[in-house]
């Protein structure tokens, strides 16, 4: 039995004895039902997560005043929750209420306000409104570059951000200065094989691709592609992507045989 598990069954074991014991609207209901809800989103359980931090919702509605912290924190785990599902539209509904407590209760330059900023960017962004997603990103920015240390990697997070926001927008130059920004950080902040190198540079590939510029593409998925090598298994669905993009960039340039040799792989995986 892994650790979530055993831990899942300690907190049910307690669930049952306060259930029958406690009135059902009592805050230690409460917290119990949010720390069942967060294991089973750990584990991946999401219909179980829903249920569970919807129960914890129920009691904190009643027992709390409308802009308490902690409805802003059973709103966000349950966008959270509809993001994984892929419902962005009503993640976006629950970081939304969130968001609503924490700009009244909070002051304009704390954190929480920019993790609320990037969630809802983020839904825009899955949403395909890019101008509405670069909106929130950049709230979110102004905060972390006032708040954080300049090398700080949830810096780097909003700079890939906002660079993901203008590949998708087309414009290939503005990607590139905020996916080099996110880089630097990186650069500084963490060891040369950390899982993040593999993500700016797949990113910047992406755009010299987008650009035409074959062999700065295939230069950078390279890169992307050592570092997933040494960290990944080697049957891992992103090793399969770095292959096929290798590929996609050998056939633009006309490689037939070597882009053939980089789909096959990339096949063998999938």
């Amino acid at each position: 039995m892994d650790d979530y598990s055993k831990a899942l069954e300690s907190y049910q074991k307690a669930l049952k004895i306060q259930e029958k014991a406690l009135p059902s609207n009592h805050p230690d209901l409460a917290t119990s039902y949010n720390n069942i809800g967060v294991l089973y989103y750990k584990m991946g359980n999401y219909p179980k997560a829903l249920k569970f931090y919807e129960n914890n919702l129920q009691i904190a509605q009643k027992a709390l005043p409308s802009n308490h912290p902690d409805l802003a924190t059973s709103y966000n785990n349950i966008g959270g929750v509809y993001n994984d599902m892929g419902d962005h539209s009503k993640a976006l509904e629950f970081y939304e209420k969130a968001y609503k407590i924490r700009d009244k209760a909070l002051p304009p330059n704390h954190p929480d306000l920019a993790q609320s900023y990037n969630n809802i960017g983020r839904m825009y962004h899955h949403l395909a409104d890019y101008s509405k997603a670069l909106e929130f990103y950049e709230k979110a920015l102004k905060i972390q570059e006032k708040a954080l240390h300049p090398n700080h990697p949830d810096l780097a997070t909003s700079y890939n951000n906002i660079g993901g926001v203008y590949k998708n927008m087309g414009d290939h130059l503005k990607a590139l200065e905020f996916y080099e920004k996110a880089l630097k950080i990186d650069e500084k902040a963490l060891p040369s094989n950390h899982s993040s190198f593999a993500t700016s540079y797949n990113n910047i590939g992406g755009v010299y691709h987008n650009m035409g510029g074959y062999s700065k593409a295939l230069e950078f998925y390279e890169k992307a592609h050592k570092i997933r090598e040494k960290a990944l298994p080697s049957n891992h669905p992103d090793l399969a992507t770095s292959y096929n993009s290798i590929g996609v960039v050998y056939s633009d340039m006309g490689d037939y045989s070597k882009a053939l040799e980089f789909y096959e792989k990339a096949l063998k995986i999938r």
